[in-house]
C-alpha cells in the first residue's frame, strides 16, 4: 500500500505542474493575443487620421494661402508618421503625437477665418478629425490596459519562470516621451 502513495504522489505533483504551465502559456497566449488585437484598433484609427489630413489641408489650402508653414507642418507631420508605421511603438508614438499637434495648430489658426469655419466641407472633416482623435485617444487606452496587464502577468511570480521558458518579453506601452508630448487643442 505504502508503494503505491509513492508512485503516485509524484504523478500527481507532475500532473498538477503541467496543468500550471498549460494554463498560465495560454493565459499568456491570449493577453498577447488581446495587445495585437487593441495594436490593430489603434492602427485602424491612425490610418483613418492619416486619410483625414490631406482633405483637411486641400480645404484649408484657398483660405489660409500665407499660412504656408503651417500646412507644411502638418503635411511633413503626416509623411513621416506614415514613414514610422512599420517602426517600434514609440516611435510611432512620437511621430503621432507630432501629427495630432500639427493639426491641432492648423484647426487653431483657421479659427481666423470665418469664411473657413463656415465652409460645410471644413466643418464636415473638423467633426470627423475630432471623432478620429477620440477614437485613438479610447484605442491608446485600451491597448495600453492590456499592455499592463500582459506586462503584470510575466512580472508575477511564478508565471515569470513560464514567461522566461517560452518567450514572453514585456510589452511597450503606445505613450510619447515626456518631452516629445505636443497637446492637441481643437476649438469647434
Amino acid at each position: 500500500m505504502l508503494n503505491s502513495y509513492a508512485f503516485i504522489a509524484p504523478l500527481i505533483i507532475v500532473a498538477l505542474l503541467a496543468l500550471f504551465l498549460l494554463t498560465t502559456f495560454n493565459r499568456l497566449v491570449a493577453l498577447r493575443n488581446g495587445m495585437r488585437s487593441a495594436w490593430s484598433d489603434i492602427d485602424v484609427q491612425l490610418t483613418r487620421r492619416h486619410d483625414l489630413v490631406p482633405n483637411l489641408v486641400e480645404s484649408v489650402k484657398g483660405y489660409m494661402g500665407h499660412e504656408r508653414e503651417t500646412l507644411e507642418a502638418v503635411t511633413q507631420a503626416r509623411s513621416k508618421a506614415m514613414s514610422v508605421s512599420g517602426a517600434g511603438i514609440a516611435a510611432r508614438a512620437v511621430a503621432e503625437m507630432a501629427l495630432g499637434g500639427a493639426v491641432g495648430s492648423l484647426l487653431g489658426v483657421a479659427e481666423k477665418y470665418p469664411a473657413l469655419k463656415a465652409s460645410q466641407n471644413f466643418l464636415l472633416l473638423q467633426e470627423q478629425l475630432t471623432s478620429t482623435e477620440n477614437r485613438i485617444a479610447f484605442a491608446r487606452q485600451h491597448y495600453n490596459e492590456l499592455v499592463r496587464q500582459f506586462n503584470t502577468a510575466i512580472a508575477e511570480f511564478p508565471r515569470n519562470l513560464v514567461a522566461g521558458v517560452f518567450g514572453f518579453p514585456p510589452a511597450q506601452m503606445f505613450a510619447a516621451e515626456v518631452g516629445d508630448r505636443v497637446n492637441v487643442q481643437v476649438k469647434v
